[in-house]
């Protein structure tokens, strides 16, 4: 099929992945990433074989690439995630980076280091995208719960995203840190920029140009990305890393200059990002997804079960430890499982693992096989945990609670 057919067959998964999540949602909430990556599998050469990535089909998923993590990026708030929960946060990452690189050297068969890079970061991460939708559900976001949550689930974002820049930027590490430096150095700058107050005009401008063709803050937020992205480049870092910077610094614009209108410019940049480049690439990721490597009954496919358990161990063993000691047991194993629920950073850390010819396709999708479990089965088990006797959810639980 031809470039042209393959992105027309893309975007008809877009339109459908979301009537197949509403109509499954009345008897379980499957996230809609499952039935993009599912459709995009079950159109690619493994199965009907109608498409093929290739071309600018592979430009558009990285764009896509991009613009996810620059939406996680724009979703934490470490200004409000403070004191001895974010602590305990940042020593659980710590504690389970440790692990995860101990395990996927062991996993990596052979393939050095790097490749244990590759699987150990992608088994620190936390799906806080996914995660949040089911906490405001639950009505946890503004409890204690829900708190300690989002310190972890930042945490669990933010630091694979930190670690695959320094650990796999081919350098030594202490010209890898300098550069990990020089670039927090330049992102400062950023934020301090974004912080400083503004003309009236530029509020005014962004306002005026919401409804319009000049779209100018919808123009700025890309442009600050493209800048964010080409700085990697130029020091040689991940991609990711910019998204993940580009997204915090452009929340700091909006909501600092023209706060009345930042969130219909964050749904305007959401509509361009989820309505069209995000479903490509997580599309894209099922078109490639290596099903015969994974089904072919030897080492790939016993993988897949063992990932989904070192979700557990290596990211859950360590909230569990370092949790708040305020909670309760049922709200620590909630905990765990939330935290240990991954999708998004584990395709994109894959993608790219394979893309530097580092991580096998078929561990690969061992690796986004058993993520995909975890959406699926950990919060559904977390709320379960969560739930008292006689509730189907828990409905918040306020007392001691921090503040954002």
């Amino acid at each position: 099929m031809s470039h042209s057919g393959t992105l027309v067959l893309i975007m008809a998964i877009a339109v459908l992945a979301p009537l197949l999540a509403y109509g499954v949602s009345r008897w379980l909430p499957v996230p809609l990433v499952i039935f993009e990556i599912l459709l995009g599998i079950l159109v690619g050469p493994d199965v009907l074989g109608w498409a093929r990535s290739g071309g600018v089909i592979d430009t558009l998923s990285q764009l896509g690439l991009a613009m996810l993590i620059f939406l996680a990026g724009y979703e934490i708030r470490f200004d409000r995630v403070r004191g001895d929960t974010l602590r305990r946060s940042v020593w659980a990452w710590i504690t389970a980076l440790a692990l995860g690189l101990a395990l996927g050297v062991l996993l990596a068969h052979g393939g050095g280091f790097g490749k244990g890079v590759y699987i150990g970061t992608a088994l620190t991460s936390t799906a806080l995208g996914t995660i949040l939708p089911v906490l405001r559900d639950a009505g946890d976001l503004g409890t204690r719960f829900g708190t300690v949550m989002m310190a972890f689930g930042s945490v669990g974002e933010f630091g694979p995203i930190v670690a695959m820049a320094l650990l796999l930027s081919g350098r030594a590490p202490a010209a890898s840190a300098a550069t990990l430096i020089a670039f927090a150095v330049l992102t400062a700058l950023a934020v301090l920029w974004a912080m400083r107050p503004k003309p009236p005009w530029f509020s005014r401008v962004i306002a005026k140009t919401l409804h319009s063709s000049g779209q100018f803050a919808v123009r700025l937020v890309v442009f600050m990305l493209v800048v964010m992205l080409g700085l990697t480049e130029v020091l040689g870092l991940d991609v990711l890393l910019g998204a993940f910077a580009a997204g915090m610094v452009t929340r700091l614009v909006l909501q600092g200059a023209a706060p009345e209108s930042s969130g219909l410019v964050l749904s305007k940049v959401e509509a361009m990002g989820f309505g069209f480049l995000v479903p490509v690439f997580f599309v894209v990721t099922g078109i490639e997804f290596d099903l015969d490597s994974l089904l072919g009954g030897g080492r790939e496919l016993l993988l897949l079960p063992l990932f989904l358990l070192l979700f557990l161990v290596v990211r859950g063993l360590p909230i569990w430890v370092l949790a708040p000691r305020d909670l309760v047991r049922r709200d620590r194993a909630a905990l765990v499982l939330f935290g240990s629920t991954a999708l998004p950073l584990v395709v994109a850390i894959t993608t790219l693992g394979t893309e530097d010819g580092v991580l096998g396709a078929g561990e690969a999708a061992a690796l986004v096989g058993a993520a995909m479990v975890s959406v699926l089965v950990f919060p559904l088990l977390a709320l379960k945990c969560r739930a008292r006797p006689g509730e189907a959810l828990p409905r918040g639980e306020r007392a001691g609670e921090e503040s954002w």
